[in-house]
């Protein structure tokens, strides 16, 4: 198979010469002058792979992965060990600057290989530039004892469509009950379009902290402890867990590119038991339109966090517009990511909105009109309740602990699909670096 390369940096005739006189399946087709213009030769899919051979440190995981959908494997020199750890962890391969030009093709070789396997066959998903490298592994970082943490936590997503079906009442109150059962957890706002856990806990909202752990992990910095910097403690009555508060405006949506939040999704969960997602309600990629394809898109924080989730909720308010929202959205969602199969939550459960009996109306209507999946829980109405913990900053356990809401909540966090099995040792270290 030939492997068509471009190469840039003031240090790439002497690549260039030696991968010419093997005369192998590494073939040079291009010599750029400078970054941004490799980005644009990849991106008309001349090449396989791409020699970085001066200037690795403006790699970063955007770059990496938007090469990446396209098919392109990056190599890049550098004698820095630091630097090479960091190429790592942002997808790129790190090569000596003196390394021989057969080893360099081998590592291309190897590189393009693993790029083929990862690229999903005729039968596949395409995912599309609004949903880049799924599957990029993700290095874990090691922590202050140079251990790599072995076991993974859980990620559970909440979503809904719009219309305000409750969301982000359910990703708040599902992370307070959990750490109040002894989990460690953290959650994340990763609304782009109006992030309001941070309101809801009556946090200050002038950093996010999500866009921090975003613009670390895109740079290849994100640490453990720089991630348990950016996530604010929330102390309850019933336990602590952390918060990566969402964007303070929503035109900095820009901020929450899918490769990075990857990264940072998989070092949160390296740290928690479980890792709860607020997220958007919009699932569409209509901006792989736009003839910017390197541009960043605004439903990918979305769209990713559904993708990395081992569970999701679906929310949906239990009224006569609510219901057929959520009928549509469900059948968007299977569209977008066939592989989840959501829970399904009927939030704002009255009589006044639903009928007489409305958890047997609710049933009947949807036996008829739903789309074959089984309601998992019904949550009541308790605006009453509601509204106190959100005057408070509060959660539900602590300014009405026996509201109905709140108990239809924790039944719904303890269910056994949300049990994490964690061994002993695995929980008290989570548990340790979170708090600390």
């Amino acid at each position: 198979m030939s492997i068509p390369v471009v190469t840039v940096g003031s240090a790439q005739d002497a690549v260039v010469g030696g991968l010419e006189r093997l005369r192998g399946p590494v073939t040079v087709v291009r010599r750029c002058s400078e970054l941004n213009e490799l980005m644009a030769v990849c991106q008309s899919g001349l090449a396989m792979a791409a020699i970085v051979a001066e200037g690795s440190e403006e790699l970063t995981t955007t770059l990496v992965d938007r090469l990446g959908a396209v098919g392109v494997s990056i190599v890049a020199m550098t004698d820095d060990p630091g630097e090479a750890a960091r190429l790592r962890s942002i997808g790129a391969v790190p090569a000596p600057p003196g390394i021989e030009s057969s080893a360099l093709a081998a590592r291309i070789s190897e590189a393009v290989g693993r790029e083929e396997l990862r690229r999903p066959g005729p039968s596949g998903r395409d995912t599309g530039f609004a949903d880049v490298a799924v599957e990029l592994p993700v290095k874990p970082a090691a922590d202050e004892g140079g251990e790599i943490p072995g076991a993974s936590g859980r990620i559970l997503a909440v979503w809904g469509p719009a219309g305000a079906p409750g969301r982000t009442l359910l990703a708040v109150n599902v992370a307070a009950e959990l750490a109040a059962g002894g989990q460690s957890v953290i959650l994340v706002d990763a609304d782009t379009y109006g992030a309001s856990v941070s309101v809801m806990l009556g946090l200050l909202d002038e950093s996010a902290g999500l866009a921090q752990a975003c613009r670390l992990a895109d740079q290849g910095m994100l640490s453990h402890d720089a991630l348990v910097a950016a996530a604010a403690p929330v102390f309850t009555r019933g336990g602590e867990f952390r918060v990566l508060t969402g964007t303070t405006r929503a035109d900095r949506w820009t901020e929450l590119r899918a490769g990075a939040l990857s990264r940072v999704l998989e070092a949160a969960r390296q740290l928690a038991e479980v890792v709860v997602v607020d997220t958007g309600f919009c699932l569409e990629s209509d901006e792989e339109l736009s003839f910017d394809s390197m541009a960043p898109r605004r439903n990918a924080a979305t769209l990713r966090s559904l993708e990395m989730a081992d569970v999701v909720f679906a929310v949906g308010a239990a009224d006569a517009i609510g219901v057929p929202r959520l009928v549509r959205g469900l059948a968007e969602l299977k569209a977008a990511v066939p592989q989840v199969l959501p829970r399904v939550v009927m939030n704002k459960v009255k009589r006044s909105s639903a009928g007489r009996s409305p958890k047997r109306q609710l049933e009947d209507a949807w036996a008829r009109y739903g789309p074959g999946m089984e309601i998992a829980a019904y949550l009541p109405a308790d605006p009453e309740a509601c509204d106190a913990a959100l005057l408070s900053g509060s959660v539900l356990m602590e300014v009405a602990p026996a509201s109905p809401l709140r108990m239809a909540i924790a039944n719904l966090a303890c269910a056994p699909g949300q049990q994490n099995r964690k061994s002993p040792s695995r929980s008290t270290r989570a548990l340790r670096l979170l708090k600390r």
